[in-house]
């Protein structure tokens, strides 16, 4: 008979202490850009900061005494329940300045931030004070790369070695590693993280937008998150190509793997074209472009979807800009918008739905399936007609030139299967929330996703708002376990996890 897992509970409590330290000192710099806007909620910000401060300091005062010693099942706990750990701490500017008073709005907005789903229930954005939207769009850029992978950079300092943080945190199949050491790693990460932060809001700040506007959809783009500091979201700028343009290059950069870009900065830019997963990537993009252009050109009622005035620019270009954008806002989950898709066809309604389940490259912000997990798949399900013809053929999956494990074969496989049937319960979670069809599939697989907009009553358009309050949760939770990517949440829920072998 096991026996009961021993955990190092003060080691997980150590490093939530850590997380709130994180969170609160992120709150602190909102409460400075309230204090230069003057937008009113400045002591109030800085004393959610103050509380959020005082609550890490005090835990990992009172579990300094710890192993420093992390296992793997450690690791999945700090992750999971890290993760919640942030969304409640983060819900406090929120509830403080009562921008968001509701509790259970204030943490769905916060895990929307935090997932980078970017699931708004904010009616009026632009009432809301300077301080907070810059704490929303944080929420965002923090989450991206994720808090874990940012606090592995400085854990040594503390005596703890991060790799099981990293691999829970990160559990795609790319393996792919900039340094030996996975403090470097996440240091090289999130330098490249920040430095395309601050060119892409230099860029917009250059192409018309204010400079705050310009560092909140910086901060969401890198991030794929799509928090808007406009009711229209993007489509605020239809009137100025430039800046749509500026956010696309981004959208693009975010959705590839960020090794890829290490490697382009280094001199290596053929081994990042040649790799096959960005090929697909880059390729699924123009595809997609160009059929979406194609039929709205021809068939969409360009000025019942858009608030610009195609004339200005002509209708080709406008056509392929806002597909290219809504495309690149899909696929990467990002979740901009610039237009209402829904209404350009029946056809691209389902064409936009169908992208929610791709989503970027593997070591990229986004979230989604992602695309080497779609490759690995369609090779091997290729391989499968020749086994058949020669069952007794060795014939391994390749992927850039390297023979795939099984085991990462049938670990994709039954990503797939568990994502499916997630999506599948999430649809009818929503389903049984008397949510009509569509809205139940499109707020499924967007929340899974993590999109942000979805069908129906919750399109591109719409927001989260109407949700009933258990649907809010209930969308809260898809959004984590996507963001996790599955695993890393629901291996928790299981017996054997907490067992000893």
């Amino acid at each position: 008979m096991s026996k009961s897992l021993k955990l190092n509970y003060k080691i997980i409590f150590h490093f939530f202490g850590l997380l709130f330290l994180f969170n609160g000192g992120f709150i602190l710099l909102s409460s400075l850009v309230s204090l230069i806007y003057n937008d009113g909620v400045t002591f109030k910000l800085f004393i959610s900061g103050f509380v959020t401060v005082l609550i890490g300091g005090f835990t990992m005062i009172y579990t300094r005494n710890h192993k420093k010693e992390m296992n793997k099942r450690e690791g999945y706990i700090v992750v999971a329940f890290g993760w919640i750990v942030m969304a409640l701490s983060g819900s406090l500017p929120y509830i403080f300045t009562q921008s968001i008073p509701d509790f259970t709005d204030a943490f769905f907005e916060t895990m929307s931030g935090f997932t980078t789903t970017g699931a708004s229930i904010l009616n009026d954005i632009e009432v809301v004070p300077e301080g907070i939207l810059f704490w929303r769009s944080l929420t965002h850029w923090i989450g991206g790369m994720g808090i874990i992978v940012l606090a592995v950079a400085i854990l040594p300092l503390l005596g703890i070695g991060g790799m099981q943080l990293f691999a829970a945190e990160a559990p795609g199949p790319n393996a792919d590693k900039l340094h030996p050491r996975i403090t470097d790693t996440a240091k090289r990460l999130w330098l490249i993280y920040f430095s395309y932060t601050a060119a892409e809001t230099i860029l917009l700040k250059a192409a018309g937008m204010s400079f705050f506007d310009a560092i909140n959809h910086s901060l969401s783009t890198l991030s794929t998150g799509g928090f808007s500091t406009k009711n229209a979201s993007v489509a605020y700028w239809n009137d100025v190509p430039l800046i749509q343009y500026i956010i696309i290059l981004f959208m693009f950069l975010a959705g590839t793997n960020f090794v890829l870009s290490y490697f382009a900065f280094k001199g290596k830019v053929s081994k990042a074209i040649h790799d096959e997963e960005f090929k697909l990537y880059f390729k699924f993009i123009a595809i997609f472009t160009m059929v979406a252009a194609v039929i709205i050109y021809f068939n969409a009622d360009m000025s019942t979807s858009s608030i610009e005035h195609p004339q200005v620019f002509g209708v080709g270009e406008s056509a392929f800009r806002h597909s290219l954008f809504q495309v690149l806002a899909i696929v990467t989950t990002t979740g901009f918008v610039t237009a209402d898709y829904t209404l350009w066809t029946p056809f691209l309604t389902l064409f936009f739905f169908g992208m929610m389940f791709l989503g970027g490259s593997a070591g990229s912000t986004s979230g989604g399936i992602k695309i080497v997990r779609h490759l690995i798949t369609i090779k091997n399900g290729f391989l499968e007609f020749k086994r058949t013809l020669h069952p007794s053929a060795i014939l391994p999956v390749r992927y850039n030139k390297r023979s795939v494990s099984g085991e990462i074969v049938f670990n994709i496989l039954g990503f797939f299967i568990l994502y499916l049937l997630a999506f599948i319960v999430g649809a009818l979670g929503f389903s049984m929330m008397k949510i009509d069809f569509e809205s139940a599939i499109g707020l499924a697989a967007s929340s899974l996703g993590n999109v942000g907009p979805a069908l129906g009553d919750f399109g591109p358009v719409n927001n989260y708002s109407a949700l009933p309050t258990i649907g809010k949760w209930w969308s809260s939770f898809l959004m984590l376990i996507g963001r996790l990517e599955l695993f890393t949440v629901l291996i928790l829920l299981t017996p054997f996890f907490w067992r000893n072998r």
